[in-house]
């Protein structure tokens, strides 16, 4: 199945063209493309080995491509000075699997490591942007002075996500952002996704296994198989794909039970006039 055709060059703020990765003799990623546009929230999905993660650190700058072109927020990231990749790493805040936090920094200095990096601030004003960045990631008040190693799970996600907003970043990018959450908790993750995508204005790149996570905040699906973007598009859409791997996931027992709750959401949020709102990544009902 042919992918969409690309978004108009003023909507994508991530152009993905023709990439290949490749690891000696291994190919991870052979002709693949991939629109990001503003404002969505996007969700990238595959078997393992799929390449999302390289995918991602492609796009960040953090592995160089064999081939292939990625733009990011405008800028050729392959052919960028340093200064260019500088200023794009100002413009996108990235929360890495597992946190990544630095263990021996309390939460507060962590958020405030990017905050040193790029830019020349009083002490003070750095430590208030940090509280209100950990306020922001729905942390306590006391977490700012807290050890990684003194935080649950989820507050570990917080922190991490606290950090990777602490630039007001125009792109956040997420890997496995509810992987070890337990359910409560994984959607409250989601719940401050939707809410920070509202209030901050971001476009949101996510890596994700949780079907919960695609049917409750994902505008579009991009699934990656056979070394490219197989396809890119709203839930409905993709559901009907007819790869082997898609039907599997999508309509299997956890699929069908994720798209369920799904709509049992939908069905409890009715508008006033009687109509329902569309969970993200559905068409509207005519």
């Amino acid at each position: 199945m042919n992918a969409p055709a690309p978004a108009p060059a003023s909507d994508r703020v991530i152009e993905v063209r023709g990439l290949r990765n490749q690891f000696g003799a291994q190919v991870v990623h052979d002709g693949l493309d991939l629109d990001i546009r503003r404002g969505e929230i996007v969700g990238v999905v595959g078997g393992s080995g799929s390449g999302k993660s390289v995918l991602l650190r492609s796009i960040i700058g953090l592995n160089r491509p064999a081939a292939g072109s990625v733009r990011v927020l405008g800028t050729d990231m392959m052919n960028a000075s340093d200064e260019q990749r500088v200023a794009v790493e100002r413009r996108c805040g990235v929360l890495f699997q597992n946190g990544a936090l630095f263990s021996s920094l309390s939460v507060a200095d962590n958020v405030m490591v990017p905050m040193r990096e790029h830019h020349d601030l009083p002490l003070a004003l750095m430590q208030r942007f940090a509280a209100l960045k950990i306020a922001l990631a729905g942390l306590p008040p006391d977490a700012g002075a807290k050890l990684p190693s003194q935080l649950s799970g989820g507050m570990v996600k917080r922190a991490a996500l606290a950090r990777a907003i602490a630039l007001d970043p125009d792109i956040l990018f997420l890997d496995e952002p509810t992987a070890g959450l337990d359910p409560i908790g994984a959607a409250a993750f989601d719940q401050l996704i939707l809410t920070l995508r509202e209030s901050l204005g971001l476009t949101v790149f996510l890596i994700t296994h949780d079907l919960d996570t695609l049917y409750t905040i994902c505008d579009r699906v991009a699934v990656l198989s056979q070394k490219r973007v197989l396809i890119a598009d709203t839930l409905d859409k993709v559901e009907r794909c007819d790869d082997a791997w898609v039907q599997e996931y999508f309509q299997g027992p956890r699929g069908r039970a994720a798209m369920q709750a799904s709509e049992r959401s939908a069905a409890q949020h009715v508008r006033p006039s009687g109509t329902e709102p569309a969970p993200p990544g559905r068409a509207a009902p005519g």
